[in-house]
Formats: C-alpha cells, structure tokens, sequence
C-alpha cells in the first residue's frame, strides 16, 4: 500500500469523526419530532437508497457470508444505536460518551483475542488510549466535576461500547473481499431490517409529515442519513482498510470535543478550559497511539 493511500485513510477518519461528532449536535434536532429508536430506521433507511444511487450494483454472497453480515448490521448499526439511546435513558449523557470512548480500547483487546492476522500493537496504543481517555473525561464533564455511576444505564452503554468493537474486527475482512460500498449498502439493509421490529416494539410507527413540514427536522435526516451513515460508514470503512481497526478507531477519542465545539457554533452551548485541556490530551493521546512501534530483529 503507497504512503498516499495511507494517508488518505488518516484523512477520511479525520473527516468521519468531524462529521460524527456533528451528528449529536443534529441528532437533537430530530428529537424534537421523533424518539431516539425511531430516528434508527430512518437514518439506515435513507442510508441504504443513498448507497444504492451511489453505486447501484447488485452484490451477490454466500448465505455464510449473509449471516455475517446480519450479524455486522445489528452489532454497528441497529443494535449498536438502540443499546446507546437506551443508555441515555438511565444513566447522564456523560456517563454514556465516556463509557462509549472506551471502544478503541475494547478493539485492541478483541483484535489480540480473535483475530488471526492482529495488527501488531506497542506499548504506545495503551499509552495513548489512556492519555486520550483523561481528555475525553475532562471534555464531556466540561467543567462540571460530578460523575454519577448508574449500574444499568452504564452496563448498557458499556454494551454499546462492545457491539462497535465486535463490528470493527468483522467488518474489515469484507471491506478487503468485495466492494466496500456494495459492503457498507448491505450493512446499512440490515441494520435497517432489525432496526424496524425494535422501533415497532417499543415506540411504533412514525409519523413521517415532520420531514416535509419541519426544515430543521428535514435537513437534520438528510445530514444524518447521507452523510453521518452512507458517506461516512463507507469511508470509515476505507480507514480500516488502509490503517487497521485499531489504529482508525483511535480517532473515535476526538468525537466528544467536536460535539462540544459544533454545539457551541450551532447550540450557543459553552466551552470551558477543561474541555480545552481535554482537547490537547485528545490530541495528544491519538498522536502517541499512532506512533509506530519499533521494529525487533
């Protein structure tokens, strides 16, 4: 792999994390018409038909590889979101972000456990997920020094953490056998097929009139669906392929502060000098994980 394709896998994470960390921020805007469960389906949903403009193929797997990939859907899509907005429903929104930070960490351990090919990893990825960590503590709390534990909301948001770990290590290998957008459209199809029986179960149907009478509510979906899930889900993609799982879910640190600063922009919400603090040890903390350990003999 040339050191352009390497570096454009560094680019499309940084450019992924910009745009997911605005997500939150719009995500908002969708809740003044829908619940967390049922802005699920809609996202995948639109995600699916923007992939199938994008590149519209049809992909053909063995029913092994299907099941895989129903399985890919539910731990980085449906699951994946439902378990994270259920979190929020028990536990503060704090709680949540730190729990979900701990991700890339979770990765490294899964990639050390189960995969066969694992990338090889240094003392400089624990180094720097501890350091990035500290920052995204210090970036959620934003100068407010309270950290409640809830059992349950924590369990979940901890389960959350787990399914997007589960979907990094299985996602790569597809990414490396067949096209990755044809992969990230047929991700998006079952994340929305086992998105609709939890939406139905728990909040049912939505009222879909708020998306053509709502600008802020239409152009939030449009964002999330294209963007936040076709563009982005596929160029992340890209990043594993090019970087590793472990070293593009790194990045995913950064994506509390660029909530904060897009709030801040967009939400007139404020920005302490901890989170700033935070932010350096985010930075500071991503730079020490990427760092290459050196070669043995």
């Amino acid at each position: 792999m040339s050191a352009t394709q390497k570096v454009m896998g560094h680019v499309y994470a940084i450019f992924t994390i910009l745009v997911w960390g605005s997500c939150f921020v719009l995500t908002k805007q969708m809740l003044t018409a829908y619940t967390a469960i049922q802005i699920i389906p809609l996202r995948m949903g639109l995600a699916y038909i923007t992939l199938w403009a994008l590149r519209p193929k049809t992909l053909k797997l063995p029913w092994r590889d299907e099941l895989m990939f129903i399985l890919i859907g539910v731990t980085g899509g449906s699951f994946y979101f439902f378990l994270q907005n259920t979190a929020l429903t028990y536990t503060f929104a704090a709680n949540v972000s730190i729990i979900i930070a701990l991700s890339p960490i979770l990765t490294v351990i899964l990639a050390q456990l189960f995969s066969r090919n694992g990338e090889r990893l240094g003392k400089f990825v624990y180094i720097g997920a501890v350091i990035a960590i500290a920052g995204v503590v210090l970036v959620v709390l934003n100068g407010q020094l309270t950290f409640h534990l809830n059992p349950l909301g924590d369990l979940i948001a901890l389960a959350a953490a787990l399914m997007w770990a589960v979907y990094s290590i299985l996602i790569k290998k597809y990414t490396e056998q067949y096209d990755n957008f044809l992969v990230t459209r047929r991700v998006m199809l079952w994340a929305f097929i086992t998105a609709v029986p939890l939406m139905l179960l728990t909040d049912g149907m939505p009222d879909l009139t708020p998306l053509f009478t709502q600008t802020n509510v239409l152009l939030s979906w449009l964002f999330l669906g294209v963007f936040g899930n076709a563009v982005c889900f596929a160029i992340w993609n890209i990043a594993f392929q090019r970087l590793g799982v472990v070293i593009t879910n790194n990045y995913l640190y950064a994506s509390p502060f660029v909530t904060l600063v897009v709030g801040y922009l967009l939400l007139d919400e404020q920005i302490t000098v901890m989170s700033v603090i935070g932010a350096v040890l985010i930075t500071v903390g991503v730079i020490v994980a990427l760092k290459k350990p050196k070669e043995t003999a």
